[in-house]
């Protein structure tokens, strides 16, 4: 079965991946071991999975700018996410992004979902992202 969701991209690209999805926001600042891509914050619903290759949903970042910095250590290591979808405009992934992209030639795709489609979004699902910002999910 096939869904497909109609986001807007904030950062254009191709990319996909198994998701990985929480409703909860996630500090990337003390919360995502870039060495690994693994979430550590043990105090968030996706403590010990591994981002690094997968589409990541949350709705948003909590935290400061630091984010930024940790989620580009991640791009350099090959250890970030295939890409990031949000429910709204988030400007720390964004500017890691087009870092990543001007440092390493690697950004990272960041599609914007409306709420209600971002809540159709589960863990395990295979999920393919494209230029204009359609979401396809696959479920098996």
């Amino acid at each position: 079965m096939e869904l497909i969701l109609r986001g807007r991209p904030v950062i254009s690209g191709q990319a996909s991946g198994v998701a990985l999805v929480s409703t909860e926001p996630l500090s990337f600042w003390g919360g995502y071991d870039y060495q690994t891509g693994t979430i550590i914050d043990r105090r968030h619903a996706l403590a010990g999975q591994c981002a690094a290759g997968r589409v990541l949903a949350v709705p948003f970042t909590r935290g400061s700018s630091t984010t930024t910095a940790v989620l580009l250590e991640a791009v350099k290591a090959g250890t970030a996410p295939a890409a990031i979808i949000t429910t709204a405009p988030d400007s720390f992934f964004a500017l890691a992004s087009i870092v990543a992209d001007e440092m390493y030639a690697r950004p990272i795709p960041l599609v914007v979902l409306a709420e209600a489609d971002f809540a159709r979004l589960r863990t395990g699902q295979r999920v393919e992202v494209d230029e204009a910002g359609t979401v396809i999910v696959i479920t098996l």
